[in-house]
């Protein structure tokens, strides 16, 4: 057991190297090629463009197009340790919502989500925060561990910033741009329309195309995308940050830095399906290997061939050693939610200095 828990110590040595990269090759699963629909977004206040689009960046054969961002990548992976494979991992801590129970790792903003701040657990939150600012995160992991791996910003409450250990992101190369229309057509008659459903038809047009009584042709919009320079997933195991996370003691820190970097690196390892949305499943290229490479601070690269069952040994290993933090189910709070809205409101309305 002891050899178990330190393989990774060299990684959590303040000579330690800088981060581990893994690049992985992704396929749209109806082949090399074919048509994926990245997500769109809202474009800038300051810009002309109109409704959302797609984030490419270059032309032509540079051209680059953001597949799957890093929030979206982290939301993915987190719910990983609700599986019973991993869920021993970390606390099972859910806020009951009248009949529905909403397990923390679904939780947008982690443990500094206002659902969590409206509930008993808001308190200790804040001050395993504090804790944390202060050079003691050992509360916050016992608490809420994947704020630790996926970064986390307590903005309603202490204001404590906690960066992501994981920075993983999917973008598309040498994209081209595809537009669609659409045409619906009605089931009924124009002429059955106006004598069964509305016989001022003409001018009710635009609700009975609403409706759906009409046809409904659509403009051009989005088509999505061809990625003729391959897609790739990009993630980075930032160790540094890893480093920076602190305990009162050297024993505790070393404990703590042990499990979290065991729930990181099941994080990554873990295999995941890739449906990002409707009309973009991607699968892994077969005949491309993910590329694990260890990089150190003076550019050194060290290629690994990590392996999932080693790494989820040590990851159960450092979570026994750490005394993985009791799961609790506690109550929503609407009292406590209706304080929150109140102090955004002052908030809001607080004039800037």
């Amino acid at each position: 057991m002891s050899e178990l828990l330190s393989h990774y110590d060299a990684w959590i040595a303040d000579s330690g190297p800088s981060a581990l990269v893994c690049k992985q090759y992704l396929e749209p699963a109806s082949g090399p090629g074919e048509v994926i629909f990245p997500p769109t977004f809202a474009p800038p206040e300051d810009s002309n463009e109109a409704g959302a689009t797609y984030v490419i960046d270059g032309e032509g054969d540079q051209a680059v197009c953001l597949i799957d961002s890093v929030g979206s990548q982290a939301n993915r992976m987190e719910p990983l340790f609700l599986d019973a494979r991993y869920s021993s991992l970390v606390p099972q801590i859910e806020v009951r919502v009248k009949e529905r129970a909403i397990n923390l790792l679904q939780v947008g903003h982690r443990a500094a989500d206002a659902l969590v701040r409206s509930t008993a657990l808001a308190e200790q939150i804040e001050t395993a925060f504090l804790q944390y600012e202060n050079g003691n995160a050992v509360p916050l992991a016992k608490m809420a561990p994947t704020s630790l791996v996926f970064g986390a910003w307590d903005s309603r409450g202490s204001q404590v910033k906690v960066p992501r250990l994981i920075d993983s992101t999917i973008r598309a190369y040498g994209v081209r741009r595809l537009t669609r229309a659409a045409q619906y057509f009605a089931s009924l008659e124009p002429a059955e329309v106006e004598e069964l459903i509305s016989p001022a038809a003409g001018k009710n047009r635009k609700v009975l195309s609403k409706a759906g009584f009409l046809d409904a042709p659509s403009g051009t919009t989005h088509g999505g995308i061809i990625a003729s320079g391959g897609i790739v997933r990009n993630t980075i195991v930032n160790l540094v940050a890893l480093r920076s996370i602190r305990a009162p003691n050297q024993d505790e820190q070393t404990a703590l830095r042990r499990y979290i970097l065991g729930l990181a690196l099941v994080a990554v390892l873990a295999p995941q399906d890739f449906f990002l949305r409707q009309g973009c499943l991607l699968v892994e290229s077969p005949g491309k290997q993910p590329q694990w490479t260890l990089v150190y601070r003076n550019g050194r690269r060290e290629e690994l061939s990590p392996s999932l069952d080693q790494v989820e040994a040590f990851a159960r290993a450092a979570a026994s050693a750490f005394q993985v933090g009791e799961g609790r189910t506690v109550d929503f709070n609407p009292k406590l939610a209706q304080d929150l809205v109140k102090k955004a409101s002052k908030e809001k309305d607080r004039p800037e200095a």
